[in-house]
């Protein structure tokens, strides 16, 4: 054994200590190794044995053995059998990882005359050896999850996984039997506060998950009852004869015109509206699977300037292309203010927002609008020109087009409560 290698098993005690201390002290949840004594001497006879076991494999480049990696996972599961969080392990991971590679420099230093080849037979061996030893602590670490929780509260953690890059999130959709395609949907569906007395909706999101088999997590708000429902769907490239067709262009955004939203993404805003039976609002934004956090943020401001509705068949998810006026209109307040001061001009009116909402969204005609509105067209008319009184501005004209839908959007948004 050159030099090189005796300098880290010399210093493998020691360091399998210093790891222990940098658990105790630097991750919340191993806080118990400081007065838990036989913790602590688990913890230290597992970091000390992977450190020996670095020692022997490394010089030769051989492979942990079937056992190793046995006794790597059954460490995971028993982590995870105790309650140990997925932030905490990937903590763990990091720390270990970065521990390990700063050992390896203090030995390089120690050992001056340590030739390059003995540098490099232990960075050939730490990286695939490394990653193998991972694969297995998470898939020890999994299978506590499938014994410890439900299936709904293990689908939250897949979705948690893929937003924040987890790499678990392999082992954790095969154990869910689900697919981790090259692409998909974010969908953000936004649930405002709920009076006192409202049920909670845990049924409704064990419900969603079962039938729509996809990574759906809960996300608390600010509010004591609000929060959002997030959902990540798979994604699948259109056939070479798919078209976008009139009812699909809408959907789909400028930047990710070959990903067709599939149906399963407005029938689950649907069912998730249904169930909950009062107004929400649901944005959606595409991504490769790996740009996931950046379609979250998207697919949240789209969710918080879209307009909330009540469950209907008209119902479906907004995209960039439905919420662009709006989106650049809250990130200009002076903008905003004007917009809301307009909104204002409207309230002496009877339902004037609640007309314009109906006449936007049936294209301006003016026999669907009234047959939506339930009112004779002429009430419609003297509606429209109320509109025009006390504002100067004519609704069915470019100009007014532009405005009111901006102030109706805005205002359905309870952007300005």
């Amino acid at each position: 054994m050159g030099s090189f290698f005796a300098e880290l098993a010399r210093q493998a005690s020691a360091n399998a200590r210093r790891e222990v201390e940098a658990y105790a002290r630097e991750i919340p949840e191993f806080g118990f190794l400081d007065t838990n004594s036989q913790a602590r001497a688990e913890t230290l006879e597992y970091a000390l044995w992977l450190r020996r076991r670095t020692v022997e494999l490394s010089p030769d480049n051989s492979e942990l053995s079937d056992d190793d990696l046995g006794y790597i996972a059954a460490i995971g599961e028993l982590r995870a059998a105790a309650g140990m969080s997925l932030d905490a392990r990937q903590r763990v991971l990091r720390l270990h990882t970065s521990l390990m590679l700063r050992e390896i420099n203090e030995a390089t230093e120690a050992q001056r005359g340590v030739g390059v080849d003995e540098l490099m037979r232990m960075m050939s061996w730490f990286a695939p050896q490394g990653e193998r030893g991972i694969r297995a602590y998470s898939q020890g670490f999994v299978t506590a999850l499938r014994h410890r929780l439900p299936y709904v509260e293990q689908a939250a953690l897949l979705a948690r996984s893929l937003l924040n890059g987890d790499p678990i999130s392999a082992e954790l959709a095969s154990a869910l039997g689900m697919e981790l395609p090259e692409r998909c949907a974010v969908t953000v569906i936004r649930v405002p506060d709920r009076p006192v007395g409202d049920r909670d909706l845990e049924s409704e999101i064990e419900a969603l998950v079962k039938t729509h088999h996809a990574p759906i997590t809960w996300c608390p708000g600010s509010g004591s009852r609000s929060g959002e429902v997030i959902a990540l769907i798979p994604l699948h490239p259109p056939t070479p004869q798919a078209s976008l067709g009139p009812s699909t262009a809408e959907t789909v955004q400028p930047h990710s015109v070959p990903d067709l939203l599939p149906d399963l993404v407005s029938d689950l805003v649907r069912d998730f509206a249904q169930a909950l039976g009062r107004p929400c609002a649901a944005g959606t934004a595409t991504s490769p699977l790996s740009e996931v956090a950046d379609a979250l943020d998207l697919a949240r401001r789209i969710s918080r300037a879209a307009p909330l509705r009540r469950a209907s068949a008209r119902l479906r998810p907004h995209t960039v292309s439905d919420v662009f006026v709006e989106l650049a209109v809250a990130d200009a307040p002076f903008v905003d203010e004007w917009l809301h001061a307009v909104g204002r001009s409207l309230q002496p009116g009877p339902d004037l927002l609640v007309t314009l909402d109906a006449y936007y969204r049936h294209d301006m005609h003016r026999g669907a609008t009234a047959a939506a509105l339930n009112v004779h067209p002429r009430t419609l008319d003297y509606r429209l020109r109320r509109v025009r009184e006390l504002t100067g501005i004519d609704p069915g004209s470019t100009r007014g087009v532009r405005i009111f839908s901006s102030v109706v959007t805005r205002r359905l948004s309870e952007a300005w409560h």
